[in-house]
């Protein structure tokens, strides 16, 4: 090769490489650009705390470099060179952490009569400017509305976390629900989950009233194509959901019907109530559970914590934060509901909810996969963004250090979306995804709700911005 051709085909491999690199930067479209503070190629965020999310300690007087979307670099403030040419934001005081990766979300709500209105376009908002970056929804009551606007997202027409976007659920007969198609056999099961990966679904979840066969048939479908399959499950126990070859079961333990007395197969049991009553009676750390812990861990099963849902059913607990930005009725309608939960003084998670916190806590003890997600679904009152800062809340309430909650709800969810070399964690090389608070959320892990700006793929978005787009709409749309 000549000297020329040689020069010549380094500069086209720079080119190349260029590109490559830019094109890891997040697209901003014009119906996006109102809300975005931070859009260049070169930033450093210097002075700041550094929490990685890995578990490791917070590091203090820290210099982070982001070049086209990516973390170039992570040091101390004396050994981090900032680059010629970059802006350079001084955080002195404040905390950058890994953007939260919550995997049981949604992008509908409750409005009534059974019925879940869509809101895709002000609820991925509101899951960004609390600090989301990833999310897996946990459920479609909307068919192609969240897979559409999961392309868009990432296309740059509108703001958002990247979502990993759940096809219908996959029920059988007996739930009653006007926006779910009951699956007949395990033929449907199968027909279901290609057509919907064909789609451009990505995960999916088994419902309540789902048999064993047809689990067993969707989960290898799924499989074949690469995918996950996850599931809230009432007619199947997790041990036979683990043999199945389900990777992940929703609402930690709450839903676990493994020791319901006379539980007969493929039946789901007073909608889950009994689960939870049974759950409710058990020792975290007997023989019983613990070998259905090992089960799991050996079958490679996580399992998702959705604390925020089950602590707006537990009387003695706080009204959720961020009500304001629904619309006036749905937030009267929950506060109504509220304010009667607070009365039954029969509800049995005056004793499920810490029994469920200690259950978590042994099966991450045990070795277990805990990830993290919020649910916002039940009787509602669950506002994304806000539900999803109370959910690291909740995790050291159950008892994990500030830390090790940070890394189950971002890290860990990662890992299990199968993006860990992409985000999760503020290492070089991974995606700029990436949040900046006003405080230290590993002295006070409230302090996640101090949130400045967001940054996904190393564009930064205005948190209020996003908010007041939607505050006392949310419900229309």
């Amino acid at each position: 090769m000549t000297a020329s051709l040689f020069l010549c085909s380094l500069a086209a491999i720079s080119v190349a490489l260029t590109v490559e690199l830019a094109a890891q930067r997040a697209p901003v479209g014009p119906a996006t650009r109102s809300y975005v503070r931070f859009d260049t190629s070169v930033l450093a965020l210097t002075n700041v705390r550094v929490i990685d999310g890995t578990g490791n300690a917070a590091r203090e007087n820290h210099t982070l470099v982001i070049r086209d979307g990516r973390i170039a670099a992570i040091g101390t403030v004396a050994s981090t060179r900032i680059p010629d040419g970059a802006q350079i934001v001084d955080l002195a005081g404040k905390t950058v952490m890994p953007g939260l990766v919550m995997v049981h979300e949604h992008l509908y709500y409750p409005v009534g009569a059974g019925t879940y209105a869509n809101l895709a376009e002000s609820f991925s908002r509101l899951y960004l400017a609390g600090g989301v970056t990833s999310m897996r929804t946990g459920g479609n009551m909307n068919g192609f509305a969240e897979l559409l606007v999961a392309k868009a997202i990432a296309r740059g027409e509108k703001p958002g976390p990247f979502i990993d976007a759940t096809a219908p659920y996959l029920e059988g007969p007996g739930m009653g629900f006007n926006q779910v198609v009951a699956l007949r056999d395990t033929s449907d099961a199968k027909k279901l989950v290609a057509y919907w990966a064909d789609q451009g679904a990505t995960s999916f979840k088994a419902y309540m009233n789902i048999s064993r066969d047809e689990l067993r048939v969707a989960a290898r479908e799924a499989h074949a194509r690469g995918l996950k399959i996850t599931g809230h499950l009432c007619s199947v126990t997790y041990r036979e959901a683990a043999d199945a070859g389900i990777d992940d079961l929703e609402h930690g333990f709450f839903a676990m019907n493994d020791f319901v007395p006379n539980k007969a197969p493929d039946q789901c049991v007073g909608r889950g109530g009994a689960a939870t009553q049974s759950m409710a009676n058990l020792d975290p750390n007997s023989a019983e559970v613990q070998a259905l812990f090992r089960h799991l861990i050996d079958r490679n099963v996580a399992v998702t914590s959705t604390l925020t849902i089950f602590e707006t059913f537990t009387p003695g607990r706080p009204l959720p934060q961020g009500l304001d930005v629904l619309l006036p009725l749905l937030r009267e309608e929950y506060e109504r509901r509220h304010a009667n939960t607070q009365r039954n003084t029969q509800s049995p998670y005056l004793k499920a909810f810490a029994k469920g916190m200690e259950f978590e806590r042994a099966f991450v003890k045990a070795g277990g996969s805990l990830i993290v997600g919020t649910d916002p679904t039940g009787g509602g009152g669950l506002v994304p963004g806000f539900s999803n800062q109370r959910a690291l809340e909740l995790l050291v309430e159950a008892g994990f250090t500030p830390l090790e909650a940070i890394r189950i709800g971002t890290l860990n969810g990662a890992r299990y979306l199968g993006r860990g070399t992409l985000t999760g964690s503020l290492e070089v090389g991974k995606h700029a995804d990436l949040v900046v608070l006003n405080g230290n959320p590993a002295a006070n892990i409230a302090d996640v709700r101090t949130v400045q700006w967001v940054f996904r793929q190393g564009v930064g978005y205005d948190p209020k911005a996003l908010v007041e787009s939607v505050r006392g709409k949310a419900g229309l749309w």
